[in-house]
């Protein structure tokens, strides 16, 4: 069949498998460039493994640091009727890039919140790698379902009171105003059992348990802090709720592993294009001014470039980990640059409907989320008959 983009809001319900394959490549291609000065990781397990960052990290673990990995995915196969998922482009290109290079790559595909994959993905690491030694956690799920069958959702609403602020319809570039009424603290509990630690840390222990994360292994979350404007929607929203209840745990889990020479870390990042930032208002207009300045000054930089960088120049450098004041690896740095932040708060203050497109990256960002799905990637071409039907 022909495949072209459908979105519908901030989804985009089919996915190219050409497009994400190309896109995967480059990914990997940038990676095969670091240069790591300390000893890399050996295996690797990355949770939330097919998409945004816990994809990156994954190609930067395998095609920069040469390390055999695990990815828990969440995917759906082609069908008579749809496409397969992004994500399950993703994940099939990656292994077969991998064997061509003669690197492991496996992946469990399932709901990572149950004890069934978590089980599953352990029995695949103790017959095949034994242990890992580098465990990443890249979850950003809507909703998480329990053992007894009740369901917590994720909410991203401000606490205490409305917000109100601008917002952008990316796909005509209307600027409006949004009002975003606050979490109710039932809403704010879910997202923070959804988002936060809980999971991360169960997944630790039952790898501790199951003796199959190495002696001294490293093992990181993701996080996000952002501008000041962002904030009532997000750092101090429910959404922040959850992000610090995240980065509490991993100062829990740090302090537990570096007894026997491990590290338990969370790395803010960069804001970028996902599924996830797409869904939260007042972000794109944001995102989209960001790009801006940043590609205006050299700055810019996507998932691979980032984790490429976490690999490279954080985790393995042979030395400390380099880290802010709250124990966080700092990956945002160039974002929240004091040039950088104060450009964009001065076109935050300007930009309007009439003028966006001399403000803002808006075509940067609409090319960067229908490439999330494997459209508009070089080289490829749309126009000609594809097979939905991959295998990992």
């Amino acid at each position: 069949m022909i495949i072209r983009p459908k979105v519908r809001g901030f989804i985009c319900t089919t996915a190219h498998p050409a497009g994400c394959a190309a896109e995967v490549a480059r990914q990997a291609a940038h990676c095969r460039g670091l240069e790591i000065a300390g000893e890399g990781p050996r295996a690797a397990l990355v949770v939330g493994a097919s998409m945004g960052y816990g994809l990156s990290s994954r190609v930067a673990a395998a095609f920069g640091a040469g390390a055999a990995t695990v990815g828990v995915i969440f995917d759906k196969p082609a069908s008579d009727k749809r496409t397969a998922s992004a994500g399950w482009y993703n994940t099939a290109a990656l292994h077969r890039l991998a064997a061509e290079q003669g690197l492991y790559a496996r992946s469990v595909n399932g709901d990572a919140f149950s004890d069934e994959v978590k089980r599953e993905t352990i029995e695949v690491v103790r017959r095949d790698l034994g242990q890992v030694d580098l465990f990443v956690y890249s979850i950003g799920a809507p909703r998480r379902t329990f053992a007894d069958g009740t369901v917590a959702k994720s909410v991203l609403k401000p606490i205490g009171q409305p917000y109100r602020n601008k917002t952008i319809d990316v796909e005509t570039g209307t600027v409006s105003e949004v009002s975003i009424e606050p979490a109710t603290p039932e809403e704010v509990a879910e997202t923070v059992r959804v988002m936060g630690g809980e999971d991360w840390e169960e997944w630790l222990r039952a790898l501790r348990e199951a003796g199959v994360l190495a002696p001294g292994a490293t093992t990181v979350a993701y996080s996000y802090i952002g501008p000041e404007l962002t904030f009532p929607v997000y750092r101090r929203g429910s959404i922040g709720a959850a992000k610090d209840h995240l980065e509490a745990t991993a100062r829990r889990l740090d302090a537990e592993l570096r007894a026997g020479g491990g590290r338990a870390l969370v790395s803010v990042n960069k804001g970028v294009v996902t599924q996830s930032s797409s869904a939260i208002p007042v972000v794109p207009l944001y995102i989209s001014l960001l790009f801006d300045v940043m590609k205006g000054k050299g700055l810019h930089e996507g998932t691979a470039e980032q984790m490429g960088r976490l690999v490279a120049e954080r985790l393995y450098t042979g030395g400390e980990v380099p880290v802010d004041e709250d124990g966080r690896i700092r990956l945002d740095d160039w974002e929240m640059r004091e040039d950088v932040q104060a450009e964009v708060a001065r076109r935050w203050r300007e930009v309007s409907s009439e003028n966006v497109a001399e403000l803002a990256d808006l075509e940067g960002y609409r090319r960067d989320f229908l490439l999330l799905f494997g459209f508009g990637a070089p080289g490829v071409d749309y126009a000609a008959d594809v097979d939905p039907h991959v295998g990992l």
